[in-house]
């Protein structure tokens, strides 16, 4: 019976689902790889030099992919250096070497060399296959047609205006942030008559059903969700498979302007909403069923990578969910009230997004930094520019990068108060290698940085510890057409008891001869997203075992509980998984948003006083502490001012 469904839905297309061993490919149609890539791996070249090496076109299992992660793993266990082959020297020696190639670590590299000098020769050693770390782009191929899709961070966006440092920098690159309407068909799929819509599971609610979202909250990333009215909501209340007292409990939360915590003064209720989760404020204040938990667990997924039983009930407030009307609470964030709940209408208007995410902001840095390796001289035209990975690591280049590099050990030559350099080992490969470094800039995810770093302080690697990384699924799926969509009026679900907790048609953008999708007989990638959690528990918990619940999941589970998705909810609307899917890349993030301090789980947060990240990122001797984790908020200027603030560490 499975094997008849799995023909139904089909996962025996022929669709590409492929590991990767050291970055080159490893397929059932491995002859069809030219003779000379073969040649070039048996001649011990480093993978970014293989003839035909393009990250981007990867599809199958993507993110944190096989071959990124494991030696970090042995190392955290104890036993990669029992096993570990003698280092080799290189002789290689640097004014900066950076450990991580991801956006905080390129801005650093950028900001070290303004400070000293085009010649100042850095090296950057990243353990993926790609550089731009979370900011990474899928390329699909649709006959003649490269469609884009982003495979992690989204846009140039943030809950705050971004700091005078972050917007040099994106100016700097020459991105023209209010041009952005100019790019976008904003109207396009309200021109089709598609709207927002929530997927009610029969496992869930009793019932597979597509209804219309009568709220929007803004938790799903598609930015042209239509304002919802009176209509909208007596829809859903009509077409939702909820029971009459679920019905009565939506309508209720919606409408009435209660004061469910009288007697108390406004900033008094924040402080009880800062110390209960929204689901609890739900059932225990307001006095919702649990029909309502449910459709509303998963909506914060996007951003916390958890669901509303984790959530404190004043960041729901402040995000807009409903059952706070009549609380007349004043505005403005009360203690402990999470960074992404503080809303900015500076920072909403401040907003780019690219076909592939961030991956073109950070492929701008880097033809800053090694301009050999991609074309072109305007933003627009490195859209569609090719990388020529064999570029990043020339002799010849002041600023090199170097991929499938994991650092295993960074230690000062001699006492760190003094000490003149910095020897950094890293294996590639079966090998081990060292260079030196008059400094070192940590851009890398904190919790790793006791390893590698052992000579620091007790205190900061216990800091550094502490921090965590948010487990996220980004699938993007590439399809024939999105009739389907077209055909049931939608263009972004919610499905809240499904695989993945949303699901939506990429803003329309086109820019520097890139061209959207506009019709909806065309290939289209549609992206998926997923937080793995594990609801009621505390949020640290739910992150590790999310986070091995994604490691261990294979491609095949995955791409089933894709196709099993579109079938049933595209089913209604003439999707065929079997003949409609035509690619599929998992981006799978284990270690995934930096984690955002939270008021029901960290005290501190809501006492004030000195932050672990602010322990955990002091410098030490040549070395310095970059990434979003230094600041425990997951946005890209975050990653930029964290380079920014390193770099001026080194200087001092």
């Amino acid at each position: 019976m499975a094997d008849q469904r799995d023909q139904t839905l089909g996962m025996g297309a022929n669709i590409t689902r492929r590991d990767f061993l050291n970055g080159v490919a490893i397929t059932a149609g491995a002859a069809m790889i030219p003779p000379e890539m073969w040649a070039a791996a048996a001649a011990d070249l480093e993978p970014q030099n293989v003839p035909g090496y393009y990250p981007p076109a990867k599809t199958g299992l993507r993110g944190d992919h096989p071959g990124s992660f494991e030696v970090m793993h042995k190392v955290r266990d104890g036993a990669f250096w029992d096993e570990a082959p003698k280092p080799a020297d290189t002789g290689e020696s640097y004014d900066l070497v950076v450990v991580g190639g991801g956006f905080s670590g390129l801005a650093a590299a950028h900001y070290f060399r303004k400070a000293a000098g085009d010649k100042a020769r850095i090296l950057i050693l990243e353990n993926h296959d790609d550089f731009g770390g979370h900011a990474k782009g899928n390329e699909f191929r649709a006959g003649n047609r490269t469609i884009l899709g982003y495979g992690g961070t989204y846009s140039i966006e943030s809950p705050a205006p971004y700091s005078a440092v972050s917007r040099a920098l994106i100016e700097e690159l020459g991105i023209d942030v209010p041009s952005y309407p100019k790019y976008v068909s904003k109207d396009l799929y309200r021109s089709f008559g598609l709207r927002p819509k929530i997927f009610f599971d029969k496992e869930t609610f009793g019932a597979d059903k597509l209804v219309v979202n009568p709220r929007n909250t803004g938790f799903d990333e598609s930015r042209v969700n239509e304002s919802s009215g009176e209509a909208e909501l007596r829809a859903f209340l009509q077409e939702a498979p909820f029971s009459a007292k679920a019905k009565q409990d939506f309508e209720r939360l919606f409408t009435e302007k209660k004061d469910y915590l009288p007697g108390l003064t406004s900033d008094q209720k924040k402080g009880r909403l800062a110390r209960m989760s929204y689901a609890k404020y739900l059932t225990e204040t307001v006095g919702v069923s649990n029909e309502i938990v449910k459709l509303f667990q998963a909506m914060p997924h996007p951003l916390f990578g958890f669901g509303i039983d984790a959530v404190p009930a004043q960041d729901c407030w402040g995000l807009g969910m409903p059952g706070f009307d009549g609380l007349n609470l004043d505005p403005g964030p009360g203690k402990g009230m999470n960074r992404d709940a503080i809303r900015s209408e500076e920072a909403d208007k401040y907003f780019f997004h690219f076909p592939d995410g961030n991956f073109t902001i950070v492929r701008l840095l880097v033809r800053k930094l090694v301009p050999a390796a991609i074309p072109g001289d305007s933003v627009t035209g490195v859209v569609l520019a090719k990388t020529d990975y064999s570029r990043l690591d020339e002799a010849s280049s002041p600023v090199r990068i170097r991929l499938n590099s994991t650092v295993v050990k960074v230690k000062h030559m001699g006492d760190p108060a003094s000490a003149k350099e910095v020897e950094v080992t890293y294996a590639t490969g079966k090998r081990l290698k060292t260079v030196r470094a008059a400094n070192c800039i940590l851009a890398c995810w904190h919790v790793v940085i006791p390893y590698l770093a052992q000579e620091l302080p007790d205190a900061q690697k216990e800091a550094l510890a502490s921090s965590q990384k948010v487990p996220l699924l980004y699938s993007n799926v590439l399809i024939r057409n999105w009739t389907a969509f077209q055909k049931l009026g939608v263009n972004s679900v919610y499905a809240p008891g499904m695989y993945h907790t949303y699901m939506n048609l990429d803003l329309p953008v086109s820019i520097g001869g890139y061209e959207c999708t506009k019709r909806p007989d065309e290939p289209i990638v549609i992206h998926m997203m997923k937080a793995a959690c594990k609801p009621g528990r505390p949020a640290r918990e739910q992150h590790k075992l999310g986070r091995i619940q994604l490691y261990t999941t294979i491609f095949e589970t995955y791409e089933r509980n894709i196709r099993e998705q579109f079938a049933r909810v595209l089913g209604p609307g003439g999707f065929d998984p079997a003949r409609d899917i035509m690619d599929i890349t998992v981006n799978r993030w284990p270690h995934g948003y930096s984690y955002e301090y939270n008021s029901l789980f960290d005290e501190f947060w809501l006492e004030g006083g000195e932050l672990p990240c602010e322990v955990a990122r002091k410098p030490f001797g040549r070395i310095a502490i970059a990434n979003c984790d230094a600041d425990a908020y997951a946005y890209a200027d975050c990653s930029i001012d964290q380079a920014y603030r390193a770099v001026q560490e080194l200087k001092k």
